[in-house]
């Protein structure tokens, strides 16, 4: 069992680096990709707490890419901390959020909803504070229901309070990963928003310019939708990825090996991107854009 999609307080999950790793253990993990969202601060740790637990420990994040519809975003693997055209990238982009967090204080505020800076801070365990922060504060202060209402009427892409971020043009995230001696894979693909035909025409191109995979097994996709997939993903020469998206208390029906329960990553999925990576090499700066 191996698990390439979890988060960790260095993004907006609710358990350390380390924890995860030991969550992972726990599991029956092989192997375990820790995927914060737009950074790599948690890497050294979860790495330590790897090779105490005999757990193969693979680099990773999770980047923002410009979609017109539905939500794009991109896992990076094999790609380190420092001394990478990624890391500077995503210094970049932790910037931007800190500006995002700012104007979304505002947006709220306009609404008629304070929220404590420190208490976001608090509620985000010292790490990058996010979404799922400031979703959970306005469900603690009755300002919504559950943390899905919170997104759907205020946080969200159309919510009330929604500001955008910077992202990364998806083919430039590509090529950044690549000339950071990664491989790249687009994660929860339907939430694309896209049918079938679409989808797999916005694959074949991104395959094309230089994408590694599409997550197929996917901690809440039912099997008969990982199958699709990955046959999907097989017709535009991907390989099919997989983890459980784990954010601990923020999604609190997806375990990490497991998801809902029954997920189930091959192990031979690692071997196989290792396989398509390149060296390590200067690389463009891939245009940023809102949205």
């Amino acid at each position: 069992m191996i698990d390439l999609h979890t988060h960790s307080t260095c993004s907006d999950g609710s358990e350390r680096p380390g924890r995860v790793v030991e969550l992972a253990s726990a599991a029956g993990c092989s192997a375990l990709a820790l995927t914060d969202h737009d950074g790599l601060a948690g890497i050294a740790e979860a790495r330590r707490r790897a090779g105490e637990l005999g757990i193969e420990l693979i680099a990773g994040c999770e980047v923002s890419c410009r979609f017109e519809v539905g939500s794009m975003h991109m896992l990076c693997y094999f790609v380190e901390d420092t001394g990478s055209v990624l890391a500077a990238e995503l210094g970049r982009l932790r910037d931007d959020r800190d500006v995002r967090n700012e104007r979304l204080l505002d947006r709220l505020a306009g609404l008629g909803i304070t929220l404590c800076g420190a208490e976001l801070a608090e509620e985000a365990g010292g790490g990058v504070i996010g979404r799922p922060h400031f979703a959970a504060l306005l469900v603690r202060h009755g300002h919504a229901s559950s943390s899905e209402d919170a997104f759907e009427r205020l946080l969200g892409k159309g919510g009330a309070a929604y500001v955008a971020k910077a992202r990364l043009e998806p083919a430039g995230a590509i090529a950044l990963v690549a000339d950071s001696g990664g491989t790249s894979a687009v994660a929860h693909p339907l939430s694309l928003g896209l049918d079938p035909t679409a989808l797999g025409r916005v694959l074949g191109e991104l395959s094309a310019a230089g994408l590694t995979g599409v997550e197929c097994y996917y901690g809440r996709y039912d099997p008969g939708t990982r199958a699709e997939l990955v046959a999907l993903a097989r017709r535009h020469g991907l390989v099919p990825t997989g983890g459980s998206d784990f954010h601990g208390r923020y999604k609190p029906d997806l375990a990490v090996g497991s998801g809902t329960g029954d997920l189930q990553v091959p192990d031979d999925v690692i071997p196989e991107l290792a396989a398509r990576r390149r060296p390590a090499r200067p690389g463009r700066n891939p245009s940023r854009a809102g949205g």
